[in-house]
Order: C-alpha cells, then structure tokens, then sequence
C-alpha cells in the first residue's frame, strides 16, 4: 500500500474538527494523524509525531493560527493550510498567513459548516494533496476517490472556429496561477514598472479574497492592481484580479480590451478558471497576448494556453525548481504548450522584453 498523507486538525470547534475528519477519511489516500482545539496541543502532538500536512484555524484559545503557523515555519517547516472564517471577513489574517508560509487557504463559513465541508469535499482533499506535494519527498498517488464530471473550458466559452485575432499594436498579459501563487504573483508584479502592459490574472482563491489581496498589491506595486470588476478596460499600468468564484474572460472591442465576469460551472475544477482565461485571451488576443502559467496543482490552463500558442501567442511556464507545486505548469509543457519554461526570478524580464518586440 502506498503511504497515506497523515493531516494534523487544529481548530478549537469540535465540529469543524468532525467534519473534517469526516470529510478526510473518506478518501483512501489521506489519513488523521490527529486533532487538537488549539495549538498548545499541537505543538505536543507534533513533537510525538510530525504531519505531512496541518490544517489550522486562526482564531483560537491561547495562541492564535498565524502565530503558530510562524514558529512552525521557523522550527520545523510543514505544509500548512489554513482554514478560516476570517476568509469572507476581509482576509487579511488570510493573507498574512500566505506571507508567512501557508500553502493554501479554505475559508470556513460560520454557519453551516458541516454541509459546507461535505460539499467542499473534493476541493479540501486536493488542497491537502497540493500541500503534500510541496514537500521534498515524492508522493505517488492514484485516482482521486471522488470522481465528478471535469469539465472544460467548453462549459463557459465554446472553442474558435475561425481564426485568431490579427496583430495589432496594444499587447496584454494573462497569467494563471493556483498553489503559491499569491506569493509568485507578487515576486512578479512587483517587478514591473508603471508603464507595464495590461495584466489579467487568474489566481486560485476563496471569494471575499481576492479583493483584499489586489488591495495589498496595489500598496506595495508600481503598476495599479484591483478587483476585476465586470467590463473594466485592460489597460497599461493595471493588474485586473479576478474574483473568487466568477470567471473571468478577455474580451475586446474595436481596438480596446475589456474583462467579462461570469457565473457558470466549474472549469477543470475550478470557479475562476486559467483555462477560461487562456481561452478567451486566444480567441480575442491571439498574437497581442503573452500567457503565463505558474505553481499550482491540476492542469487547469494546461490545455487554454495550449491554445494561445496555436494561436500565435507566445507562452511561458514556471520552472520546476521555483514552483511551490510543478502542476499546472507541468502539464502545459507535455502539451507542447510553452514557449520558455524560466525560473520565477526571470519572467517579469522576459515579458517586458517581449513586450518590446512583439
């Protein structure tokens, strides 16, 4: 048998810690390790026994999440999700908890929770898998144990017919990112100058987050970066984020570029989608764009910028060796998607000397 992901609870509502452990042991691959309502507790537990992954709230009895979730970074390095309803509540504590080394965050409504984690199932346990695998250790795993219909980016944008946008002289950046990527967007965005051509991006995260993560961009990027909203021209100098749980599309008129936000199904797993993203940006950009695919775990994107190449866009990947989890951009290159596959220190470069030239 292959060894199991063994996942430490910590969270001071036992309901929060059942339905977790619930929704965790139902897939083969994962295992409890065990449970504690704060983190004074955990702390013993992990000296008995280290995790391959802790899940962690952030409010709690005598030493809050992100306070432990920084002596663990400094101590004793583990993957780390937090689990919070501080996430529809601004997320700032969310944030900071990404700064500090948390993999991912799930928020955790105040009501109804147990139904929330049922119906959460999936997106939780790929969760602990993508942590999983940002350790050095190799993890082999097999099927996903809950299969549901993946659907593509035909579900929200059938594919083009026709073909791809003609060059013209407005050039605009798509990205798409998901484990890790908070902070590689960041590395990224910060490095690019206030004159930077249009960016439109599509980052994993919980809804009520994305807001107070583009605030936090704006204040410390030379380039204005917001919450997408529906209709907001792509311009120089402005990042466009889209919102948790709509998907976002570049679109075009005349000789301007424009955001769609839409409801609609999940796209390879997700609400927003990359391959949505990517797809529209081949259909309305075609050789005006530049894509860029970064750490994350699935393929969502994989095979969206596999159709901005065809499409005359040029692609770039994230290396192995700078991606939190070589996912994403992984499957992309087997699809001969990519143009360049750079480390994460190298792509706002890369992009602005392309910007030059294309």
């Amino acid at each position: 048998m292959e060894k199991k992901i063994r996942v430490l609870i910590v969270d001071d509502s036992a309901l929060v810690r059942n339905a977790l452990f619930e929704v965790l042991t139902s897939d083969p691959e994962i295992e409890v390790m065990g449970m504690a309502q704060d983190p004074i507790i955990a702390a013993s537990k992990i000296r008995n026994e280290v995790p391959d992954v802790i899940i962690l709230d952030v409010e709690m009895p005598r030493m809050d999440g992100i306070s432990f979730l920084k002596r663990i970074m400094a101590q004793h390095p583990i993957p780390v999700i937090i689990c919070s309803a501080l996430a529809c509540r601004g997320s700032q504590a969310a944030l900071s908890a990404l700064e500090n080394g948390a993999v991912e965050v799930i928020e955790k409504p105040n009501l109804g929770t147990k139904k929330f984690f049922e119906e959460s199932k999936i997106k939780i346990c790929d969760a602990v898998r993508a942590a999983a695998m940002t350790k050095v250790k190799v993890h082999k795993y097999g099927k996903p144990f809950d299969v549901s219909p993946k659907l593509t980016a035909d579900a929200i944008l059938p594919g083009a017919s026709g073909k791809a946008m003609e060059k013209t002289t407005e050039t605009v950046i798509v990205v798409g990112a998901s484990t890790g990527g908070t902070e590689a967007l960041r590395f990224i965005i910060e490095q690019l100058p206030g004159d930077a051509p249009g960016l439109v991006v599509v980052q994993h995260m919980p809804a009520n987050f994305t807001k107070a993560f583009a605030d936090r961009m704006d204040e410390i990027c030379l380039v204005s970066v917001k919450e997408a909203e529906n209709n907001d021209t792509v311009s120089p100098g402005q990042v466009l984020i889209a919102p948790g749980n709509r998907h976002m599309l570049l679109q075009r008129h005349d000789s301007r570029y424009h955001v769609e936000l839409r409801d609609g199904p999940l796209v390879s797993r997700h609400r927003p989608s990359v391959d949505v993203l990517f797809r529209s940006a081949a259909r309305y950009a075609g050789k005006n764009a530049l894509g860029v695919i970064m750490t994350g775990m699935g393929d969502d994107g994989a095979k969206g910028m596999l159709e901005m190449k065809q499409a005359g866009a040029y692609t770039i990947a994230q290396d192995e060796a700078s991606c939190v989890v070589f996912g994403m951009p992984n499957e992309a290159i087997k699809l001969n998607a990519v143009n360049s596959i750079l480390p994460l220190d190298k792509i706002a470069d890369a992009l602005l000397k392309k910007c030059r030239t294309v």
